[in-house]
This record gives structure tokens, sequence and C-alpha cells, in this order.
């Protein structure tokens, strides 16, 4: 089985940071792409920012410049917060895309269980 757990949120005034980290582990052969979904109440579940194994970064509109996304190996990824915003307010998740075999070519996304990023004006 696989397991993704974030961690890093909590509570922050706006105009402060926040640093998330996402964890992987268990069956994984290989790793895709690895981002940082987020969903407010109320509203659909949207991509934040996304990191290929390659490196390569894309970002929603709305974080572009404030945000980085990073992965320091194989099964881990982070998400640099700053200029946080109310609107930033919203359960962040981690997913991860993971080949169970060697060379499969088959991918499966894997979630964590969340965490709460809360902004205060």
């Amino acid at each position: 089985q696989v397991q993704v757990v974030e961690s890093g949120g909590g509570l922050v005034q706006a105009g402060g940071s926040l640093r998330l980290s996402c964890a992987a582990s268990g069956r994984i052969a290989s790793i895709n792409a690895m981002g940082w979904y987020r969903q407010a109440p109320g509203k659909q579940r949207e991509l934040v920012a996304a990191i290929t194994s390659g490196g390569s970064t894309n970002y929603a509109d709305s974080v572009k410049g404030r945000f980085t996304i990073s992965r320091d190996n194989a099964k881990n990824v982070y998400l640099q917060m700053n200029s946080l915003n109310p609107e930033d307010t919203a359960v962040y998740y981690c997913a991860v895309d993971v080949a169970y075999e060697t060379y499969s070519g088959r991918y499966y996304r894997h979630w964590g269980q969340g965490t709460q990023v809360t902004v205060s004006s």
C-alpha cells in the first residue's frame, strides 16, 4: 500500500508564510508527478501547484509568485506559501502519482488526508 502524509498546516495572519510538507511511502517503484490541491468550503478541489519527476512546475494563476513547490528526493514534496491572504484558506491535499512496478508505465494517484490552512485577515 501507499501512504501519503501531509504536515505543516495551521493558522496564520494575512501576509504571513507557511510551509507544507508531504511524504509518500510504501509500495512505490517510481513517482511521476507530485502536487498540491486545495478545497475551500463550498468550492471544488483545485490544483495549486505540481512538479514532475523532471522538475517542471505548474502553478495556479492565483498563487504564482507567492507559492513555490519543490521536491528534495523521489518521495517528498513541499509547498512554500508566502504572502498568504484569506482567500488561501482551505484544506490542502497532497497528490502523488505512483507506479507500483518499475517500467510498468502505469501510474496511480494517491491522496493524503489533507491539512487545514487558515489565513486570518
